[in-house]
């Protein structure tokens, strides 16, 4: 019998004491993630579909991962290989091992059939099977751990053998209806699909969210016996409740709080609106973190970000991927930051792009600086406006500041790079590296032929093209030499002023004419 006789709530029983952030003994998962997704009118597998950065389908899986450890399996089916990359490559450990196995549904029977396909994996050789199974859906992620753990809570203490979480719609159309007996205490009879219901079955408006709870020797014994005489002609995963019915076995269930929390994004709607609701549940959360945001609904911050303390978000910032900004940290308007590290105390100025890089302590970047992947930006070191960078490390406290481009170099402590520096480190063929030294100074408009090398301590005049290495302390300078003719624009000015002015071209000529002699035949 259930104990929400009165459809109490998972608020109801919450209790820190059963809240510990522990995996719980005895517990496996299982992620349903073959399905189709047609709804969604996309080429895309629905699971994969981005919520906030992360794969719809992870947030499922690191929910399993919390509560169970290790003993999760998720069942692919559409696009089967290229779910399975992506839940591999997010949950690869340090070593390269994988706590989650991936379990393929080659044929796409219906729910029950594909939790099915787990049991070698939980029954095989030398094995303990699991005290319980927890169920998940792979496009639930606005489920919180805080209802899976009042679920299992509830299943053990009713001593169930199935507990199911459901919601009350104003509009159940389209869902499993939950279907009570009220004479014997509103026990949970069975589920009802929505094409598989009566008129008086699609009246009710609990409905089934699709996440259960399932005790361990009874699972794979009754997914066996089920059969495919529905409407779909396939095998339910909820006509395991009414086998335990039939067998006097209880089933529990819990009603959630919020119904969003646990339904299924099957549309680019509900797509759009649980991209919505996680983003505001992660700036809520770094803002109770100690993070300042001066607009928190203009903040954008990915999942998978984390950010220190009294750091300051500024209006319409970006933060993508697995960006981690340290405490103490500056990022004004218009930034995007996608995959980088950032020391404490490091000050972002407007309308910055940075990609894949690394940055220190202290550094002052922006505004308008791009940083393209695998660039060190080292402990105090500033990087101004309109200028890019890409595969380059600037030391310690070294400078650029304006208008330049620095490409595949490596550049020591203390160097000032001059507005107007360009690393040429593009040949049309390959890339090749610029090495500057420590304490070297740059001039303006200074063109660096990669690959070379400028020794510590030199000074690189302004327009400077450098071709050659470069010894340490020395002076380059590769100009033409400067012509000067005092008077001639004065001159120039008054031919043009003269009557005959408009017909007379006015003198040019900067230098000696050059005379051309024939070569003898």
């Amino acid at each position: 019998m259930s104990r929400l006789t009165e459809h109490g709530s998972v608020q109801s029983y919450v209790s820190g004491a059963e809240q510990a952030d522990v995996p719980l003994p005895g517990l496996a998962v299982v992620v349903m993630a073959a399905g189709l997704g047609k709804r969604m009118q996309s080429k895309h597998a629905k699971v994969l579909q981005p919520v906030a950065g992360r794969a719809m389908v992870l947030y499922s899986v690191e929910l399993g991962l919390r509560v169970a450890g290790d003993r999760i399996a998720v069942v692919v089916g559409h696009q089967a290989e290229r779910v399975g990359q992506v839940i591999k490559a997010a949950t690869a450990g340090n070593n390269g091992q994988r706590p989650v196995s991936i379990v393929e549904q080659r044929e796409l029977l219906g729910t029950g059939h594909a939790v099915l396909q787990t049991r070698p994996l939980f029954t095989g050789s030398g094995r303990v099977m699991p005290k319980q199974f927890l169920i998940l859906n792979g496009d639930t992620p606005l489920l919180q751990e805080a209802t899976i753990r009042q679920l299992l809570l509830v299943h053990q203490e009713e001593q169930a053998a199935v507990t199911i979480l459901t919601a009350i719609l104003g509009d159940a159309s389209g869902y499993g209806r939950v279907v009570r007996q009220s004479s014997s205490g509103n026990r949970v009879l069975r589920i009802v699909e929505d094409r598989d219901a009566d008129a008086k079955e699609k009246s009710i408006r609990e409905i089934n969210v699709g996440t259960y709870v399932v005790d361990g020797d009874f699972l794979f014994s009754a997914l066996e016996k089920l059969r495919p005489s529905n409407a779909q002609g396939e095998y339910y995963l909820t006509d395991v409740v009414q086998a335990a019915v039939e067998q006097d076995r209880p089933v529990a269930a819990v009603v959630l709080d919020d119904p969003n929390e646990g339904l299924g994004v099957n549309t680019r709607r509900q797509l759009a609106e649980a991209e919505q609701t996680v983003r505001r549940q992660i700036r809520h959360r770094w803002l109770d973190a100690g993070v300042r945001m001066i607009d928190p609904d203009s903040a954008w911050i990915d999942a998978g970000v984390t950010i220190g303390k009294d750091s300051v978000l500024h209006p319409n910032v970006v933060l993508e991927g697995t960006t981690a900004i340290g405490e103490d940290c500056i990022v004004r308007s218009g930034t995007r930051i996608t995959d980088c590290v950032v020391g404490n105390g490091v000050e972002i100025l407007d309308h910055c792009v940075f990609r894949e890089s690394h940055i220190e302590d202290g550094a002052t970047l922006g505004p308008f600086t791009h940083l393209r992947p695998h660039v060190m930006v080292r402990k105090g070191a500033k990087i101004g406006n309109f200028v890019e960078a890409k595969k380059t490390e600037l030391g310690e406290g070294s400078k650029a500041n304006h208008l330049s481009y620095l490409g595949d170099a490596r550049i020591g402590k203390g160097v000032n790079i001059g507005a107007g520096t360009i690393t040429c480190n593009y040949d049309g063929v390959r890339k090749a590296e610029t090495v500057i030294g420590d304490g070297v100074f740059v001039g303006s408009d200074t063109q660096l032929i990669a690959p070379v090398t400028v020794g510590a301590g030199s000074v690189i005049a302004a327009g400077t093209t450098v071709t050659e290495n470069v010894p340490d302390d020395s002076l380059v300078i590769s100009r033409l030499p400067q012509v000067t003719r005092p008077g001639w624009a004065a001159k120039r000015r008054a031919l043009l002023e003269s009557p005959q002015g408009s017909r007379v071209k006015p003198p040019v000529k900067t230098g000696p004419t050059k005379v051309r002699r024939k070569k003898p035949r």
